[in-house]
């Protein structure tokens, strides 16, 4: 009775929403297989998905949500690595019809946009007023907008125009209840007027308010204080001195108190010239000396690529050819950039620099690059890493679970030395890469996680790092968010008074506990809902080609873990019916998840072969784009060619 009363509940939901939402509402199996995934580890099935066209859709969708106590996941592109877009939830997909740009103002240094928009595409229509939007994270290229304020995102140039908290200036929001409301700064006449108010609005802003007075101290206490702090929720920003704003401190909460429908984000000025330093080194722990050397000299950024990824780039289809930047065979390379007003400036800068790391014996090359082809060779590189690393061969692969620690970058030559030896004496090696300037390394340990000892592996690793981080005075996030992956360390990290002031903000934002579950509060383990783990299996099929490379059909599907490269829309070739449809069922990675949804059952038997499947193959335009394009090196249409000959 229980279920039948869930499939009625449910049904009735479906209508509802199909009777008010101007945009898409799809709850077919397949459609919560391709939305169960995103970049991370884990793996949740929604409860169905919508893809709204216009606020008053997304008003609708979380008036329904609250009416049949379903719980809500605002999401983008799909490109957290930390979990925060999957869960058990109505998901509401703004990356294919809200993506615009509302208004420009080149004067006052400003854009209103929809949250959809992916932050390369944003750019590029800004280019012509000389103006860019700061926040640059390596997934810029199918990263939205409204991601980057879920996360509070960075990037590469952080260092000079901070986070993303740092580049907004309003909010237009959906509250939990269904009602809107525009978040920005406030004097105090205006937090007095807000304090005022009836609804659920003025109750987030009189408890805020005291939440902020009741636990100040302890704030200023347990804050790390570093620039790469995105860790719970922002109670800094209550206690800063400054005017109170909630748009400020929404921004990092991961959907978990608010849908975001329109933002006003903060322009700043193209840099004129940049040129690029490339020094190569023998050992690790020597570029995290040379970072400390270099900040010294006012760049404006620092960005470590470790040598699994430059060999892996090395041995890349599509990225060997943009690797002759690449001096012997480093252990690490540290890209440095320098801006300023003429080529003379930023070249008299890289002198400097070349000079410091001579003088200071730190590498064994310097490569300049003035021409921008070439410095965006090692752009390319850098924004690839991820995938490229989880190219290496086998089960075992480096993946991000401990890969988004910030430390003070003083701090970095022994915080990496003790990192590493937490990996080694685990028995296994890491990948490192990131934002060096700030502290903040995504240092990848491989896993394998078909196997119970890497579960276990994974969970001791994750308990020594966040101590090594809290002897630092780090942060466990300082870039990727909290999600399902750290959320579990929050209250170790913060203590158990800020722990408490948390969840009472949960509370006052959403008091009904259906904005994004289990991410930042009260979150479950994180062994829960792995993609992959030892319980995981695949299907045994007859296939026309060999996989000798790969190992398997199976093995060749898993080469997408989610990263979502296929959804850039802005050159090269893949994905190019994703280009057409912005739909994820037409993707690369969409494809992939579709494919591997069915041989590990996820999917219904006979769903490998059957018609809906057709209808996701049926738009891969057998390109060979991904081959070349995908960092891990996805073929879909060697996948097409064997799923057409089943």
């Amino acid at each position: 009775m229980e279920a039948q009363a869930g499939q009625e509940n449910s049904r009735t939901l479906v209508e509802t929403l199909r009777a008010q939402v101007s945009g898409e509402v799809r709850f077919d199996e397949m459609t919560r297989a391709l939305y169960s995934t995103d970049a991370s580890i884990y793996q949740i099935e929604p409860i169905g998905v919508v893809i709204p066209k216009s606020v008053e859709d997304v008003i609708a969708v979380v008036e329904a949500a609250n009416r049949y106590d379903v719980p809500l996941l605002p999401r983008g592109g799909g490109t957290s690595l930390a979990g925060q877009t999957v869960g058990h939830a109505l998901v509401i997909d703004f990356s294919k019809y809200m993506r615009d740009v509302l208004e420009v103002n080149r004067e006052e240094r400003w854009a209103r946009v929809q949250p959809g928009i992916v932050l390369d595409v944003l750019n590029h229509g800004l280019k012509p007023h000389g103006l860019m939007f700061a926040p640059d994270p390596s997934t810029s290229d199918r990263g939205n907008v409204g991601g980057a304020l879920g996360n509070n995102s960075c990037g590469a140039h952080s260092i000079v125009w901070g986070k993303t908290v740092d580049n907004v200036l309003q909010m237009d929001v959906v509250l939990a209840d269904g009602q809107t409301a525009r978040f920005s700064r406030l004097d105090g006449a205006g937090l007095e007027a807000k304090m005022r108010a009836t609804g659920l609005e003025g109750d987030i802003y009189r408890t805020l308010f005291n939440i902020g007075e009741a636990n100040r101290d302890e704030v200023l206490r347990r804050y790390p204080k570093i620039q790469r702090r995105v860790s719970g929720y922002n109670l800094d920003e209550l206690v800063g001195g400054s005017d109170f704003d909630m748009a400020r401190f929404v921004v990092g909460s991961e959907g978990t108190l608010v849908t975001i429908t329109e933002a006003k984000l903060r322009l700043v000025p193209t840099p004129k010239f940049k040129a690029l330093g490339v020094v190569h080194f023998s050992e690790l722990i020597e570029s995290m000396e040379a970072t400390v050397a270099a900040l010294e000299l006012g760049p404006a950024a620092v960005e470590l690529i470790g040598s699994m990824i430059l060999r892996q780039a090395k041995r890349s289809l599509g990225y060997a050819r943009i690797t002759d930047f690449i001096q012997g065979d480093p252990e690490a390379i540290l890209a440095i950039e320098m801006i300023g007003d003429s080529e003379a400036e930023v070249a008299s800068r890289l002198d400097q620099l070349e000079r410091r790391m001579e003088r200071d014996g730190l590498g064994y090359a310097f490569v300049r690059m003035i021409d921008p082809a070439d410095q965006a060779k090692v752009w390319e590189v850098r924004r690839a890493g991820l995938g490229l690393m989880m190219n290496v061969p086998g089960d075992a692969k480096p993946l991000p679970y401990v890969e988004d620690t910030a430390v003070a970058p003083e701090v970095l030559p022994e915080f990496v030395r003790r990192f590493d030896k937490i990996v080694r004496d685990h028995g296994t090696q890491a990948g490192y890469y990131g934002h060096a300037s700030v502290g903040c390394l995504h240092i990848r340990p491989l896993i394998d996680l078909k196997r119970q000892d890497g579960v276990d592996k994974m969970v001791s690793i994750s308990e020594e790092v966040s101590d090594l981080t809290l002897e630092f005075g780090g942060s466990m996030s300082g870039e990727h968010g909290d999600g399902l992956v750290r959320s579990g360390f929050i209250e170790k990290m913060f203590g158990g008074q800020l722990y408490d002031a948390f969840r009472q903000v949960k509370r006052a934002f959403d008091p009904r506990g259906i904005m994004n579950p289990g991410k930042i509060v009260d979150a479950p383990p994180m062994t829960d809902s792995l993609r992959i783990s030892p319980a995981y299996s695949t299907a045994n099929v007859q296939t026309g080609f060999a996989y000798s490379k790969e190992g398997s059909f199976a093995h060749a599907i898993e080469m997408c873990n989610g990263q979502g490269t296929c959804r850039k829309v802005l050159g090269g070739t893949m994905c190019p019916s994703y280009m057409v449809t912005r739909d994820e069922e037409h993707s690369t990675r969409g494809r992939a998840n579709a494919l591997r949804a069915a041989m590990s059952g996820a999917l219904p038997a006979g769903s490998l072969t059957g018609e809906r499947m057709h209808q996701v193959m049926d738009l891969c335009l057998e390109c060979k784009g991904c081959t070349a394009e995908c960092p891990s090196n996805v073929d879909m249409a060697k996948l097409k060619y064997e799923f057409l000959d089943m």
